[in-house]
């Protein structure tokens, strides 16, 4: 079964490279009495993902904190290592860009957003999606129909629909 419009999101614990190396993040706090964008990639350095997904929420993210949005998100099935490289190397980090490594797919997982395609090197990773969530409740869901376009799931679209 897939997330859908008006499910509450689980409260999941996914990864971030701090300091002093992977740090725990709640995901039941970062949702609490706030209004988030959590958008999700199949993964970190792959193409669509790094040459639209992500700038398409570089390009957005004053114009979503404008309409009340406190943080966006970005998910992938990657090493908190990785994502960190990957949100400076994009520019992601230094835009606000929250990056965050579900590295067991645990979370994409619950969700029923996760897939395979062995062929290009893709074990168990996330579907391309993004969703405004509400105090955890997801307001705004778009699913990509396949994970090599980002046409309902980019900034823009999500500003639009905010």
């Amino acid at each position: 079964m897939s997330v859908e419009k008006g499910d509450v999101l689980p409260g999941a614990t996914l990864l971030r490279l701090g300091d002093n190396g992977p740090e725990a993040v709640s995901l039941g706090d970062k949702m609490k009495g706030r209004k988030i964008v959590i958008f999700a990639v199949p993964g970190a350095y792959t193409g669509v993902c790094t040459t639209a997904h992500v700038p398409s929420f570089i390009r957005v993210i004053d114009a979503l904190k404008a309409k009340g949005v406190e943080e966006v998100i970005c998910i992938a099935v990657n090493d908190p290592f990785v994502m960190k490289a990957w949100g400076e190397a994009t520019g992601a980090t230094a835009a606000g860009i929250t990056m965050l490594a579900d590295a067991e797919s645990a979370f994409t997982t619950a969700l029923g957003m996760n897939f395979s395609a062995p062929p290009a090197g893709l074990i168990n990773r996330s579907q391309r999606y993004a969703m405004v969530v509400e105090d955890g409740v997801v307001k705004v869901l778009n699913k990509e129909e396949t994970p090599g376009v980002c046409d309902i799931s980019g900034g823009e679209t999500i500003l639009e629909a905010v």
